[in-house]
């Protein structure tokens, strides 16, 4: 069952530092304190207990709603603790040794006593809710359910098999070798397009870019371009350009003059006498695929195109078609033993033969599937008790893709990846479905973002961004996220999500209301209460639904849309942690007028904003 443990990951250390000292809490409240986090701490194991119920065993509708219940009061406990911190951190401030400062000291003092006792008044409307949930807990059963299979470490897992060359992943060989046929087929003179199909995690992207770069050499110029669901067409056009030559177009980019019809009117003409290849990925829309058709000059040099699309339609409208199969069962084996034992021509121990045919059975073939499962099981230990955890695997993964293609299906192979993670990493996944598909998203960037939210927790002898890396390099062995830009050491200075991934971690964020999109890839009603906000979109129906948005529980607010007029004011977000802008050329200095009164903020980004002036009461925000 999908279920996520709400704020539960960080509220429970914040409780543990209000019992410290240094706070100053009256005797009573910190025993209410006390039995606060004991009973969270309970609730904490039932969650996650019944979040590692096998799919196909969904636990009743009231252990959900229960569920769902706990989750929503660890978001309010945690809203209400946090504000007192920050006020009490803030009040604690020195004052200097004069008579205001005697008078500022003594007001203090009193507004401090009164933060503590209301502190200690909010705990027991609290400590009564919490009773109220759990005496439902008991008489609903919520521990009665299901155990998930036993964690795997992820200590052995083979980190280099994900920095693997796309010419040696299993099959695509052949099939690249198909394709370049047909680009090659019929008139050499003429432009010649072909369109490679298929569901989501099948590759497409992987063989169409082996095909490219078989073939780049061959050619006056080149790109490669990724339209995705919601394209930034002034972007796709500038990046053609700049791809075709870098030199002459080393400031397009930054350039926000030209107009579509203008820059499809100069790829045009740069391709006048050009012979060139281009690489479409991911395409969704057939108006999307006639805009981009209009600046692919034919010019009878022999250009060639190739795409990318999940839809048939568009791939039919491009031009040929290569429908991309799953792997037939002899190349799923050898990718399966290829992840697992370092070489496809290993085969497992006789033991477990027969449980590895049944988990490829249920990916059919697809190869995202096969990965993540492949991945995961290559970090369990020991061969005593490989068997009984590789058997719990496979039935743990339900119905699996058997019996159809279809997106749901492949879900439920990427749950139990999804179900290995500690609490802390769910929540560092789930915080990626606030970036657009197909972006490259920067490691510094996200480690930080999630040390601003608490999901990084303190770890003897590392600073909290080592263990964030640690988080990120976790993630990467599950295969849940994909490394960019690798260095020589094998750090990747970015990372992107898998569409398959992305359409897990977004379902079940918009499921438990971890994170609202507005213009994401999954449309569908926004909760009344938004506690992470995601604006990736400029469409009239979704700005309409922005004042029927609660801001007052936002803690993380991400703006991808240039429709600054979706970006409400500042100051309707009071306990706001994270707050990034960067790249929203219309943002201003009279955006940031109400930041100095946001005082839980920890992380903020303003690159590439027209910011001149950083108010000079910045420095009122402690924690940022």
């Amino acid at each position: 069952m999908e279920v996520v443990t709400g704020a539960m990951t960080t509220l429970l250390p914040m409780l543990g530092d209000l019992l410290k000292e240094e706070y100053n809490l009256q005797k009573n409240t910190r025993g209410e304190i006390k039995f606060l986090k004991a009973e969270l701490e309970s609730m904490e194991a039932a969650l996650i207990k019944i979040s590692e119920a096998p799919l196909d065993q969904p636990p009743d509708i009231q252990v959900k709603l229960w569920a769902r219940d706990v989750r929503d009061l660890s978001y309010e406990i945690e809203d209400g603790v946090d504000r007192f911190r920050v006020h009490l951190e803030c009040r604690q401030q020195k004052k200097p040794h004069s008579f205001m400062g005697f008078i500022n000291r003594s007001m203090d003092m009193l507004t401090t006593g009164k933060i503590r006792h209301n502190i200690g008044i909010d705990i027991k409307d609290i400590k009564s809710r919490i009773k109220e949930i759990s005496e439902r807990r008991d008489r609903y059963k919520v521990d009665c359910v299901a155990h998930k299979p036993t964690g795997t470490s992820t200590d052995t897992l083979r980190q280099l098999a994900f920095f693997q060359k796309a010419s040696e992943l299993i099959g695509t060989q052949e099939k690249s070798l198909d394709i370049v046929r047909m680009l090659m087929d019929g008139d050499e003179k003429q432009l010649k397009m072909v369109s490679v199909v298929g569901f989501g995690g099948l590759g497409k992207t992987t063989l169409a870019n082996l095909v490219y770069e078989r073939l780049r050499v061959d050619f006056d110029c080149g790109a490669f371009i990724s339209v995705s669901l919601n394209p930034n067409m002034a972007k796709v056009f500038k990046s053609l350009l700049h791809q075709f030559d870098k030199y002459k177009y080393r400031n397009i980019m930054d350039e926000s003059a030209w107009s579509e019809i203008q820059l499809i009117s100069e790829i045009r003409d740069f391709l006048q006498s050009k012979r060139y290849l281009i690489l479409i990925d991911d395409i969704w829309d057939k108006s999307v695929w006639k805009n981009i058709r209009c600046a692919l000059i034919e010019n009878e040099c022999a250009s060639r195109v190739i795409a990318t699309t999940r839809i048939l339609d568009v791939a039919k409208e491009i031009g040929c078609v290569y429908q991309l199969k799953p792997l037939p069962t002899t190349d799923s084996r050898k990718l399966f033993y290829q992840r697992i034992f370092g070489t496809k021509d290993k085969c497992p121990p006789i033991q477990l033969a027969e449980v590895s045919e049944n988990i490829l059975r249920k990916c059919g073939g697809v190869p995202l599937a096969i990965i993540t499962l492949a991945s995961m099981l290559a970090g369990k230990k020991g061969h005593e008790n490989r068997y009984t955890y590789w058997s719990k695997v496979y039935q743990s993964m339900g119905s699996g893709l058997e019996n159809s293609p279809d997106v749901k299906e492949m879900r439920r192979i990427l749950y139990v990846s999804y179900y290995d993670l500690p609490p802390n990493l769910k929540a560092c996944l789930l915080y990626l479905s606030l970036y657009p598909e197909d972006y490259s998203i920067e490691t510094k960037e996200l480690i930080w973002k999630w040390i601003g939210e608490g999901f990084v927790h303190e770890e003897q002898g590392k600073s909290l961004y080592e263990v964030g890396e640690a988080y990120f390099d976790e993630l990467i062995n599950k295969s849940l996220i994909q490394p960019m830009d690798v260095n020589t050491v094998n750090k990747a200075s970015s990372c992107r999500v898998h569409d398959m991934v992305l359409d897990l971690i977004t379902s079940l964020s918009n499921e438990e209301n971890f994170l609202t999109t507005l213009g994401g890839q999954q449309p569908g009603s926004v909760p009344s209460k938004v506690r992470r906000l995601s604006l990736q979109t400029s469409k009239e129906e979704d700005a309409k639904q922005m004042p029927s948005i609660s801001l007052s529980s936002v803690r993380s607010l991400n703006v991808f849309s240039t429709a600054l007029s979706l970006l409400p004011a500042l100051s309707g977000f009071p306990v706001l942690r994270t707050l990034d802008l960067s790249g929203c050329e219309g943002v201003d200095n009279n955006h940031l007028k109400d930041i100095c009164n946001l005082l839980h903020l920890r992380y903020l980004s303003l690159r590439g904003t027209s910011i001149t002036d950083i108010p000079k009461d910045i420095g009122k925000l402690q924690l940022l």
